[in-house]
């Protein structure tokens, strides 16, 4: 029954206070005249359930109008972490304590105090996690959005690559048998200089050839379309492939290339031969870029539990730690651009940015991966980089015929080998 007195009493203050404490309020917190007949009337709501949650008890009455005042928050708000309503109720609870000590006793302001201020802590504590909730919502929303975004540009991009490649390959295939019909008829009449401008123009097609199938490449790739197609292969005779066709870029550049024979080199497995020489090519390509002349380039491997590790080591210029992973996507260009030479195999030379994603993309087709290590970018020091790559050691095939066949590249293998021994 005390209690019971008490909140009557309490209630009794309430509506005392109500008219002075909805003017005050509504004088120091409503925005401008239009918005003070709204606020006034969220106001009159908003004493009603103070006035109910005191009779009863249950700060819960509250949470309605709060949810509501969080809802009302602006993407402005939401966007930059303005926690609107929190400050009003901190507001609030300030001008319900000078509103209570400028028109009740003392004795009056204390019990009514007394009585809501719990209320309003209730309050605040409902609407600061009403409100982190509606950020959080509205975070994860703006997250999902840009996910979406980006994808539809990552598949308006790659559609865009792969219709630019196939359209310039009508155009590039009518160039090349033009020159080669011009090659055929200058044969006869022996002029030197068209014999040099047709050299350039052929060496000019045949690297837009290059960047073309590449591009061709990046879209198979981020479209999961490269296809594998897996013989049995030595990796042994993919270094032969390579030392051949890099050893005059090496020479030409003053570069010591040594491609170094290892445990496994020798070993059949299924690959793409193809595929992967074309992987190695491109990263032995990044290592001459990016030596200067008179450097070095190993080429080694080790067998390893299911796999072979191949490695490249240079001591070039090396690759800063921020670009370790980037230099793996497509287009990236670390560095500055303006210090850049054109050419595929000069120093620091340029291109579109897809021999190590093309790379990356073949060699995870096959189940392996490719990472880097470097200390660091220096010009002068120039501590080096190393690329590892990991090649799956498949040794059967889904296709009986082409077991047998490995069975017997095996089994010549194993006779030579006895042989030599």
């Amino acid at each position: 029954m005390p209690k019971k007195k008490t909140s009557q009493s309490i209630g009794q203050i309430l509506q005392q206070i109500r008219p002075a404490w909805i003017e005050y309020v509504g004088d120091n917190l409503a925005g401008g005249l239009e918005a003070r007949t709204e606020f006034e009337e969220q106001l009159e709501r908003f004493f009603d359930l103070l006035e109910q949650s005191v009779a009863t008890g249950d700060s819960a009455w509250m949470d309605s109008i709060l949810l509501d005042w969080a809802k009302s928050s602006t993407s402005t708000n939401l966007e930059e972490g303005l926690y609107r309503v929190s400050f009003l109720m901190n507001r609030m609870i300030a001008l319900t304590i000078q509103t209570a000590n400028r028109a009740l006793t003392k004795h009056q302001a204390f019990d009514l105090l007394a009585a809501i201020l719990p209320i309003y802590t209730y309050g605040l504590g409902v609407a600061a996690r009403y409100e982190m909730e509606m950020r959080v919502s509205y975070i994860s929303a703006e997250m999902e959005r840009a996910r979406k975004q980006a994808e539809r540009v990552d598949r308006s991009k790659s559609a865009f690559i792969s219709i630019a490649a196939h359209e310039l390959k009508t155009p590039l295939t009518l160039i090349e048998g033009y020159a080669s019909m011009m090659e055929d008829l200058n044969k006869e009449r022996r002029d030197e200089k068209l014999s040099g401008l047709l050299t350039g123009m052929i060496a000019g097609v045949n690297r837009l050839r290059i960047i073309v199938d590449d591009m061709i490449d990046v879209s198979l790739i981020d479209n999961d379309l490269l296809r594998v197609n897996s013989q049995p292969s030595q990796i042994r005779n993919l270094f032969g492939t390579l030392r051949k066709e890099l050893e005059p870029v090496a020479q030409n550049r003053n570069l010591t290339m040594t491609f170094l024979p290892f445990e496994g080199d020798r070993q059949w497995i299924y690959l793409d031969a193809i595929r992967i020489t074309q992987a190695l090519r491109n990263v032995i390509g990044n290592a001459v870029k990016f030596t200067p002349d008179g450097g070095t380039i190993l080429i080694g491997g080790e067998l390893r539990a299911g796999f072979i590790e191949i490695f490249v080591k240079d001591n070039g210029i090396g690759i800063s730690l921020k670009n370790q992973r980037s230099i793996f996507e497509n287009f990236e260009q670390p560095g500055n651009v303006e210090l850049h030479s054109s050419g595929r195999t000069k120093f620091k030379g340029r291109g579109p940015g897809l021999g190590l994603p093309i790379a990356r993309g073949i060699l995870e087709a096959h189940g392996g991966s490719i990472w880097v290590e470097s200390p660091g970018y220096d010009e002068e020091t120039r501590p080096g980089a190393t690329f590892h790559i990991l090649i799956p050691v498949h040794v059967r095939a889904s296709n009986p015929k082409m077991s047998e066949l490995f069975g017997a590249l095996e089994k010549d293998n194993e006779t030579r080998a006895a042989e030599q021994s």
